[in-house]
């Protein structure tokens, strides 16, 4: 259409989409976080349920990391430098420094949690590995790895932005926790008790 500069308006239609995305993916994580007190209502279907909700909620996530890219290279005209004030190779530097064993906390999450990182599951015994000493290390590795990739675009903005995903995946690990109580009862309060929220501490109670 004439008249519209489409590159001054792409930058606020990314942000607006990773805002929007963000909220959502925020959303859709809660939703997928309790299954049990959905099967009160639905039966046993929540849990299927709310594993479409988790796989929807990681689209808008992959979403949100796609904006990140598209921000580096499109920021907002706003008067705040647009990159770091350093040489970007340090950035990268510290990008890695945060990055890989952020990922590996992250990935040991998921792979010890097996297919209950993506499918609740209404039986199941999530203390095994990691989480004998974590119960949250996905949001525990994940987190850091929202300023790693910040760093790694050298985007000073994105890393202030980064700072809501504080809230939002604590916020969803907390929420999980009382469906978890609900779900394995007693057991879950005495893991709680003797395993680190997301520092590591303690050991698991043996199933």
């Amino acid at each position: 259409m004439e008249g519209i500069e489409w590159d001054a308006l792409l930058p606020w239609i990314n942000v607006g989409v990773m805002v929007l995305s963000t909220l959502l993916m925020f959303v859709l994580y809660l939703m997928s976080s309790r299954p049990a007190q959905l099967e009160k209502k639905i039966g046993g279907v929540a849990y299927k349920k709310c594993g479409r909700y988790r796989m929807v909620a990681s689209v808008f996530e992959l979403i949100v990391i796609g904006t990140y890219f598209v921000y580096a290279n499109n920021p907002l005209p706003l008067p705040i430098p647009e990159t770091f004030p350093w040489d970007s190779w340090i950035s990268v530097a510290v990008a890695l420094i945060i990055g890989i064993p952020a990922g590996y906390v992250m990935l040991r999450g998921v792979l010890d949690a097996g297919e209950e990182s993506m499918l609740p599951r209404k039986k199941g015994n999530l203390f095994g590995g990691i989480y004998k000493k974590i119960r949250h290390p996905q949001a525990m590795g994940e987190l850091p790895l929202w300023w790693s990739l910040s760093l790694f675009l050298n985007s000073p903005f994105l890393a202030v932005y980064s700072i809501i995903m504080i809230p939002i995946f604590i916020g969803v690990a907390l929420y999980e926790e009382q469906d978890l109580e609900i779900r394995f009862g007693k057991k879950y309060t005495a893991y709680k008790a003797n395993t680190g929220f997301v520092i590591p501490r303690g050991t698991a109670p043996h199933s």
